[in-house]
């Protein structure tokens, strides 16, 4: 009797954990933020996310900030010729309805003079800024995704 409730124990903190890591902000959903594990003593790091926006207004990504880093930036990769290439961008665009999703490849938040390395299951502070609704605190787990 008391394995089964132990066992219940877990699968409720594992669901509430899972739970925990989307963000709900009026008609907005931001789901799953995380970052890649650094290696050594890598300067940079990564934050993916993904933004749901359910509203009948679009909104608009402006920045992200945390306390890990020097400095946190909206990113794009792009491919000119054959060399990919990440650039800087001042926002991103959540039309009405639509998914945005931050993810390798692609958009990303480059946080830049890391104030230590991230590792596997650390939780990374970040402040979205959005034009609509503002600051949104969120937590990346550090993670393969």
């Amino acid at each position: 009797m008391r394995f089964g409730w132990f066992v219940a124990a877990v699968a409720f903190l594992a669901a509430s954990h899972a739970g925990a890591h989307e963000y709900k902000v009026k008609d907005l959903t931001i789901g799953h933020p995380w970052a890649r594990a650094t290696h050594g003593n890598a300067g940079t790091g990564v934050v993916y996310v993904t933004l749901v926006n359910d509203g009948k207004a679009a909104d608009r990504l402006l920045k992200a900030s945390t306390p890990v880093a020097a400095m946190a930036s909206l990113h794009e990769t792009i491919k000119e010729g054959d060399v990919m290439k990440m650039r800087e961008i001042d926002g991103l665009a959540i039309p009405a309805g639509a998914t945005v999703e931050l993810k390798p490849g692609a958009w990303h938040i480059m946080l830049m003079g890391l104030k230590k390395p991230l590792r596997e299951g650390d939780m990374v502070p970040l402040t979205l800024t959005l034009a609509n609704e503002g600051e949104v605190q969120v937590e990346a787990m550090v993670s393969d995704q």
